[in-house]
């Protein structure tokens, strides 16, 4: 794929800084179309497509958590592993602010703020993920290991 043919977001340029390779895919977004057409799009199991989940505690301080397609959270089990009262997931409008991504375009790369970040553990046994490029409609392929660049602390607070 060509340069001019994937947008250049805040993620990519921090990907470039850090020296990680990608694979960009880029496909038509459809609201409301989750990991699920992800995968579909860039034709990998659900499992492997990463959310970026843009959460906050009970101080109002924000949050990442990477956590497989198909997958959901449970903030109370996060709360618990972390030593917090109380996780919740961040308003779209404050999450915009932190990450200065729109919600369904949110990647744990560039941020806006340097917010604390969680991964799934069980990702960073895979061989490959597909996680948001920063912008809707794009994905990156990147190995699990590029997530070092972000400090990611594994935990394990998936629910089917």
């Amino acid at each position: 794929m060509a340069k001019a043919d994937y947008p250049v977001t805040t993620a990519v340029r921090f990907l470039r800084a850090h020296g990680i390779d990608f694979i960009p895919h880029v496909y038509e977004y459809e609201e409301h179309g989750g990991t699920a057409q992800a995968a579909r799009e860039v034709e990998a199991p659900e499992h492997e497509v990463i959310k970026t989940i843009v959460l906050e505690n009970e101080q109002k301080k924000g949050l990442i958590v990477l956590m497989h397609g198909g997958r959901q959270i449970s903030t109370r089990n996060l709360a618990r592993e972390l030593g917090m009262k109380h996780i919740e997931p961040a308003d779209p409008r404050q999450a915009n602010k932190w990450t200065g991504y729109l919600v369904g375009g949110t990647s744990p790369f560039g941020t806006k703020t340097k917010l604390p970040v969680y991964v799934e553990r069980t990702i960073l046994d895979l061989p490959r993920i597909f996680i948001n490029g920063g912008k809707r409609g794009f994905q990156v392929e990147i190995s699990p290991a590029a997530l070092k660049a972000l400090d990611a602390q594994p935990v394990s607070v998936a629910t089917e």
